[in-house]
């Protein structure tokens, strides 16, 4: 009787453990290209997301609290016999066998776990110096690309809905963990330092294989998303079509799936035409919207 205690408790403490393998592995592993759209979100909602495509705060709580607690539990109930059915094991040579590769397993986990937060961190891009533009900034004053995309809320966008009304315009992808984050954040918070003119938001998907119009309402709540800060997909043709409208330069790790591509904002006039393009962050882009706002009121009529 006291065999099948210790076999019990020993089978109990493989499951904490592969479950605890099972969630870390959730939790850190990169997702593939192809990944359904349930994975992603469970994700999302069990462990959220920072800038560098690792869990938050509360993400890391879920990863360590709860197997510490299913392992305190186990032993605080059943130490003893936990311990008493190691030694049992161990005295044959398959038993030790089966001890060490566990042991190698969790091993090669925590050290997997550790190269991928390495990893993410090595990947941080660095944020370009926002500055704000030179005086002698040149205005482009050329017309827009037009856009026949979707929005996170099914909705058909086009350009002329935003007639009379400045916009931002910019390019990034979901799975994007460095350069990507960073853009909206800024486009966010130049749009929201505007004041009660502010700008629409447009982000044009650079991935349209993942980020599907199904995804976008995730996408949206991720990235924050308040009204008219849209993200915008659509059929694969008809995205790769309007980024090389807009002059999207882009190119695609085969392995990784993930893209390479500059960081670039454009800034629209009311009446649907390129003022302006940037490189730069919230400063750069808020001192350009001012510049934006200058023009319109000194125009006739205005």
């Amino acid at each position: 009787m006291t065999r099948i205690r210790e076999a019990s408790v020993l089978g109990a403490l493989a499951i904490v453990l592969g479950l605890t393998a099972a969630l870390w592995a959730l939790a850190l592993w990169p997702l593939p290209t192809d990944a359904p759209l349930w994975l992603a979100r469970t994700r999302q909602v069990c462990f959220g997301r920072t800038a560098s495509g690792l869990p938050d705060a509360s993400g890391w709580l879920v990863m360590i609290v709860q197997p510490g607690i299913m392992l305190s539990i186990l032993f605080a109930g059943w130490g003893h016999d936990l311990v008493e059915g190691v030694r049992w094991v161990a005295r044959g040579t398959v038993g030790r066998t089966v001890l060490l590769a566990a042991a190698a397993a969790v091993v090669v986990g925590l050290s997997a776990a550790g190269w991928r937060v390495a990893g993410a961190t090595d990947r941080s891009s660095a944020v370009p110096l926002d500055q704000e533009p030179p005086a002698t900034y040149p205005r482009l004053d050329r017309p827009a690309p037009a856009l026949g995309l979707v929005d996170q809320f099914g909705r058909q966008v086009s350009l002329e809905r935003f007639s009379g009304q400045p916009a931002l315009v910019t390019f990034a992808y979901a799975h994007c963990q460095t350069v990507c984050p960073v853009i909206v954040r800024d486009v966010l918070a130049a749009r929201r330092a505007a004041g009660p003119h502010r700008p629409a938001v447009l982000i044009l998907t650079l991935d349209p294989r993942r980020d599907v119009p199904a995804r976008l309402p995730a996408i949206a709540a991720q990235w924050k998303l308040q009204g008219e800060e849209l993200v915008l997909s659509g059929p694969v043709a008809a995205v790769e079509s309007t980024l090389d409208a807009w002059g999207v330069p882009r190119a695609r790790d085969p392995r990784t799936g993930d893209l390479t591509h500059p960081r670039l904002v454009y800034l629209l006039d009311g009446e649907g035409r390129i003022a302006y393009a940037t490189s730069g962050g919230p400063r750069a882009i808020t001192s350009l919207l001012g510049r934006l706002q200058k023009a319109s009121e000194g125009r006739p009529g205005s």
